[in-house]
């Protein structure tokens, strides 16, 4: 089982005892649950202590913590970095990527930004903006800047607001997609990690100041599952709302959900973990391409 937990009510203890991540907040009871289950912890409450014990049995099994400021960004993120047996050479792997490599898996996965989007914006509005095809000229290294023109036309249709503006400050819904785009960082993070990749070498992100380029690269075509909740929920909530307790469950919900990935049920964590080893036999050159399916 993947659990992604979210300490935000009450002030709170986390520690560890027998291999159990054990939780004990100011008022209520107990809460314990194995370290092995815990795939993303979430840290929004500023009253919360933990163990060293916490964080470093969260990276032995595989988990992150994710640390929140009051604006609903990640401050802090911690990472399980030796968690496969052949991570050096991973590493070494992706330092060497040649050009050439690296612009055609950016092609690849702004490819399947767009049809996401598309795809989104045709089951939300019953017409696809024109993104679908817009995907198809996107050439290697998107050397057009295809994903910033689709961005221009996606949010103003999504959210039918010609003024709406993806990262503006003001009181809208910008914070509830700020957090669940922290929520899939970790998560695609967490992928990487697992199959001896590093998150800060990316494809395409090269910001000297963003240990996640890599991470920031692959988890754009799953961006639209956020989107999409994000959508729902302001249909019945005003979008300046704060990102409450019920926000977060709703945000959290994809996280835990089921889709049917190319005839299967899978889980975002095991699709994740698919595109990410993926890329990483790229790297070692023992294929060409990152197969990312529709969600």
């Amino acid at each position: 089982m993947e659990r992604i937990l979210d300490i935000s009510d009450c002030p709170a203890r986390l520690s560890v005892r027998y291999s159990q991540l054990v939780i004990q907040p100011d008022q209520g009871e107990t809460v314990t649950t194995p370290l092995s289950e815990v795939a993303v912890l979430v840290l929004s409450q500023p009253q919360v202590s933990l163990t060293q014990a916490v964080v470093s049995g969260l990276a032995e099994n595989g988990g992150s913590v994710v640390f929140m400021d009051e604006k609903h960004l990640p401050s802090a993120m911690t990472l399980p970095l030796q968690v496969h047996s052949t991570q050096t050479e991973r590493f070494a792997a992706q330092i060497r990527a040649a050009l050439p490599m690296r612009k055609r898996l950016w092609q690849q996965l702004v490819k399947a930004k767009i049809r996401a989007q598309g795809r989104l914006l045709k089951e939300l509005h019953g017409n696809d903006g024109g993104l679908q095809a817009m995907a198809e000229r996107v050439r290697s290294g998107d050397t057009g800047s295809l994903e910033s023109q689709a961005s221009r036309r996606y949010w103003p249709l999504l959210f039918g607001d010609p003024h709406f503006r993806r990262g503006s400050q003001g009181p809208d819904q910008n914070s509830h997609l700020n957090y669940g785009y922290a929520i899939l960082r970790a998560m695609v993070s967490r992928a990487l990690c697992s199959v001896g990749l590093h998150p800060s070498f990316g494809v395409r992100h090269h910001n000297r100041y963003d240990p996640f380029c890599l991470a920031n690269d692959v988890m754009e075509p799953f961006r639209p599952i956020i989107d999409r909740v994000v959508y729902r929920w302001i249909q019945d909530h005003d979008p300046a709302s704060p990102v409450d307790k019920q926000a977060k469950a709703a945000l959290l919900a994809p996280f835990v959900s089921r889709y049917q990935v190319e005839g299967e049920s899978r889980t975002l964590f095991d699709t994740s973990a698919r595109v990410a080893s993926d890329l990483a036999s790229a790297f070692l050159r023992e294929r060409e391409d990152v197969r990312i399916p529709e969600v």
